[in-house]
């Protein structure tokens, strides 16, 4: 089993209230995060922004070692990933996670392709722990 970690800290209310966030990679190191970088576009970081890293990084390796499947190697494979927060009743939840990967990989077919990437979306370990949320995808094959 591999184990990552990762920290927060907050002090103060929400509106008026700021925290860090920082991992044990060191790659965040106490990065500023609170309601106006959440809510307001300000500097920083939040927790969605976070999510849809670690999705779009998943799922491109993922989808990466899947092409092997396929005896593909990609030469670029360039993912987002648009996390939607929206206000229900009972709060706000993450409803919605859609991915747009852009791929060049030589020698494979368009369904190939396709299928890989439907693959990849519905099991890489990050699309795994956000069943709850609707995951939709485009992906295109270039070159």
């Amino acid at each position: 089993m591999i184990n990552k970690t990762a920290t927060a800290h907050w002090t103060g209310s929400l509106k008026e209230g700021k925290g860090q966030i920082s991992t044990e990679s060191g790659a965040l190191s106490t990065q500023p995060y609170g309601f106006n970088t959440r809510f307001e576009d300000k500097p920083g970081t939040n927790p969605e922004e976070l999510i849809g890293a670690a999705h779009a990084g998943c799922f491109s390796m993922a989808f990466s070692m899947i092409l092997g499947d396929y005896d593909a190697v990609a030469d670029a494979i360039d993912t987002k990933a648009t996390v939607s927060l929206e206000k229900q009743d009972a709060g706000f939840a993450i409803t919605k996670i859609h991915l747009d990967m852009t791929a060049t990989i030589p020698g494979i077919s368009e369904s190939d392709f396709q299928e890989a990437a439907k693959t990849a979306k519905e099991n890489c370990p990050v699309s795994k722990v956000l069943a709850g949320a609707d995951i939709t995808m485009d992906a295109k094959l270039v070159g």
